[in-house]
């Protein structure tokens, strides 16, 4: 079964953007530090560099490798509309969960108006390659029931206030560290699987 993986850049103190959607803040190191992790996160997940920048990065003809399908909340998606880019992810399928941005701008962007769970669940029964869930925070603390992986890029830097990587009902969900790996840029990414049942999920048993 395909799974949900929520992979996100996150500030020390929990944050995915800053307060109007800003991501400019995460440091990269210096030019040498930056263009190797760029160059890692480029090998190992390319069909999450947006569309748009795939050339310029060597990745134009460069496969899938984890995910075929992307999932946002009208927050994230809102960033890239503003810059007049409809459809940012065109290599992938692209959903956009909102109940108030309507008719979709984009025939390759659907627009899902609610239950962002049911659309994740229909999704899983059907081959491929997994999901990914790129934000934002509400969007990740509804679908938190069916989250099975977490990726989570974590910066050395305090936001002070911003987007919450999840923002929801409190639901205490167990995940187990499956990997980790830092970087001379002071980026350490950990791999997270879901570890059983949460408590909301345990106490409806």
């Amino acid at each position: 079964m395909r799974e949900l993986v929520y992979y996100v850049g996150v500030s020390i103190d929990g944050r995915i953007a800053g307060p109007n959607g800003e991501v400019g803040f995460y440091p990269a190191g210096d030019e040498t530090q930056a263009a190797a992790y760029s160059a890692w996160i480029n090998a190992q997940y390319p069909e999450t560099v947006p569309t748009a920048l795939r050339a310029a990065h060597g990745l134009a003809d460069v496969p899938n490798q984890h995910f075929d399908t992307m999932l946002m909340g009208l927050g994230s998606y809102r960033v890239v509309l503003d810059a007049g880019i409809t459809s940012p992810y065109a290599h992938l399928r692209q959903y956009v969960v909102s109940s108030t941005l309507g008719a979709s701008p984009d025939p390759d962007v659907t627009v899902v108006g609610n239950d962002p769970l049911t659309l994740v669940r229909t999704l899983k029964q059907e081959t491929g390659q997994d999901i990914w869930l790129c934000g934002g925070g509400r969007l990740a603390g509804a679908l938190l029931p069916e989250i099975d992986k977490l990726i989570i890029k974590s910066y050395p830097v305090v936001a002070g206030s911003g987007v919450a990587a999840f923002d929801g009902r409190f639901d205490p969900t167990a995940f187990t560290v499956t990997d980790r790996k830092s970087f001379p840029n002071d980026v350490t990414i950990t791999w997270f699987a879901r570890h059983g049942r949460s408590m909301a999920e345990s106490l409806r048993q």
